[in-house]
């Protein structure tokens, strides 16, 4: 399947789960609290990067635009329109990262309704305990793995975008016509991102230390969450929260 058709199918997916939200009474309450949970737990599980002065623009980047609780339907609507025109007017990078995020959304919106539906069986059961149980009823082992290298491959592409010659400047002189097309959204994307990896790549292996990081925390994560007790998980999650036990 070529770009278009990969970005236009996960925007039209993402879509239509959002109508199962909207049309299914408390559940897209449920989304957006489990989107709130778990930005707080990636702020939690990178407070030492996100006070960092080398690598906190990297762990705010991944946290504002991977992770957030925003709503990022002004952004899918302007893939939609852009996906026909994007393998022309776009570097073949450009595009790769543009598919990457595409696809990275579609999995993300699935997981958290999926997480929500069973938010929303257990109310009475507290927080943590709520959402170590939800992660474990969805199961989905594989799709969560796949979340995680496709998050890495986002950073990792725009770690190599920045080495080609050209493309910021490029993407300065988009800026302009983008913003008139109403693809504002997809246009700040690339560019906080291109400056986000190419200044922790003027300081050595910054980047490299970066992804690094965030792999080993995510996959160890997800390894304890299926694997650990449910009172261990627990536990781990309510510090990292900084909550009190």
């Amino acid at each position: 399947m070529d770009a278009t058709n990969i970005i236009r199918e996960a925007v039209s997916h993402v879509t239509l789960l959002r109508q199962t939200a909207a049309d299914t009474p408390g559940l897209a309450q449920a989304i957006s609290d489990i989107k709130l949970f778990q930005a707080r737990r990636f702020a939690g599980t990178y407070d030492d990067l996100l006070h960092s002065e080398r690598y906190q623009p990297a762990a705010l980047f991944f946290l504002q635009e991977l992770y957030s609780a925003k709503d990022y339907s002004e952004r899918d609507s302007q893939f939609a329109r852009i996906a026909g025109a994007l393998e022309r007017l776009f570097p073949q990078q450009v595009v790769q990262t543009a598919v990457s995020l595409a696809q990275l959304h579609r999995l993300t919106e699935d997981l958290d309704l999926a997480m929500a539906q069973n938010w929303m069986i257990s109310v009475d059961t507290p927080e943590v305990a709520r959402y170590v149980k939800a992660w474990r009823s969805v199961d989905r082992r594989s799709d969560r793995n796949t979340q995680v290298a496709t998050v890495l491959n986002i950073g990792h592409e725009l770690d190599r975008l920045t080495r080609t010659i050209g493309l910021r400047m490029m993407l300065k002189m988009m800026r302009g016509p983008a913003n008139l097309a109403g693809l504002g959204s997809l246009q700040r994307f690339l560019e906080s991102g291109f400056d986000t990896f190419a200044a922790m790549g003027r300081k050595g292996d910054g980047a490299a230390y970066f992804m690094d990081t965030v792999r080993s925390r995510e996959s160890g994560l997800i390894d304890r969450l299926f694997d650990a007790s449910a009172v261990a998980c627990e536990t781990e999650i309510t510090q990292i929260l900084g909550q009190p036990r």
